[in-house]
């Protein structure tokens, strides 16, 4: 890699890190597409990996009472549980259109909570319940091996419930900790982490520290209304980026000619 590689790697981890620390959510939906223009792709999310990991020991510590523990522990129960479906799925659904069917949830999701918030209440378009929690986070581990995405089906989740801005970063930061932290234990055994790759996690894990301890403060001093409409935006971004993906597959998929292989 190049210095200006370094740059564009460097900048993107402190400002991604900065964003999953104020909102709770947004590393991987900021950084994977940007790393990507850098990196291979399997190195690339090995990276995500690493750093989302190492960024929760620095955005954790202080939010540990706005932690919701048994919502955590059953959000965490529940994705173990789809984890499984959505890799039944992958293997036998068309890649594509799961990809465009996601990104396009997102965004009806992320548009219904923009109007929510300007008609109503959003704190009374639902209430948490333990089923919901289990649910919730069985379609987070759907959603991360069909997409890659395990944040946004609890960020709505939370969202539609009311539940405060402290609460849902902490509770978000924690599920991702735990997640993240078993994705790279698999990653570690199953597939093996490179050592250039954990070199160059070496270098940016710092760029990650410093843009997390900005996006502490400024998460802590944001206001219900600030938080939501960032979150919207996340949840935006997501949504495109998802969708993005799908179009990328569909045109790997096709000829010179621009056709699908075999027509």
């Amino acid at each position: 890699m190049d210095l200006l590689d370094w740059a564009g790697l460097t900048a993107t981890t402190s400002v991604a890190a900065l964003l999953q620390a104020a909102s709770g959510f947004g590393f991987a939906v900021l950084a994977t597409p940007l790393f990507l223009l850098f990196l291979e792709p399997p190195r690339a999310i090995q990276l995500v990996i690493i750093i989302t990991t190492a960024l929760s020991l620095v955005v954790l510590p202080g939010l540990g009472r706005a932690i919701a523990r048994g919502l955590l522990v059953r959000l965490a129960l529940g994705s173990l549980a789809g984890l499984p479906l959505g890799l039944f799925a992958f293997r036998h659904a068309d890649p594509v259109a799961v990809r465009a069917v996601v990104g396009a949830a997102i965004l009806a999701f992320a548009a219904l909570l923009a109007l929510s918030r300007r008609r109503a209440d959003p704190r009374a378009l639902l209430e948490i319940t333990p089923a919901l929690d289990f649910v919730a986070g069985a379609l987070s581990g759907v959603a991360t091996a069909l997409a890659g995405m395990s944040g946004p089906p609890v960020l709505i989740y939370l969202l539609f419930a009311g539940v405060s801005p402290r609460t849902v970063r902490a509770t978000l930061l924690s599920f991702f900790a735990l997640s993240y932290t078993a994705t790279l234990a698999l990653h570690t055994v199953t597939i093996g982490v490179p050592g250039p790759t954990w070199l160059v996690a070496g270098v940016l894990i710092p760029f990650a520290f410093l843009g997390g301890l900005i996006g502490r403060r400024l998460g802590d001093r944001l206001g219900g209304s600030a938080f939501f409409v960032l979150a919207i935006g996340i949840l935006i971004v997501a949504g495109l980026y998802t969708l993005a993906t799908a179009v990328g597959l569909a045109a790997a998929g096709t000829n010179a000619a621009g056709r699908p292989p075999g027509t």
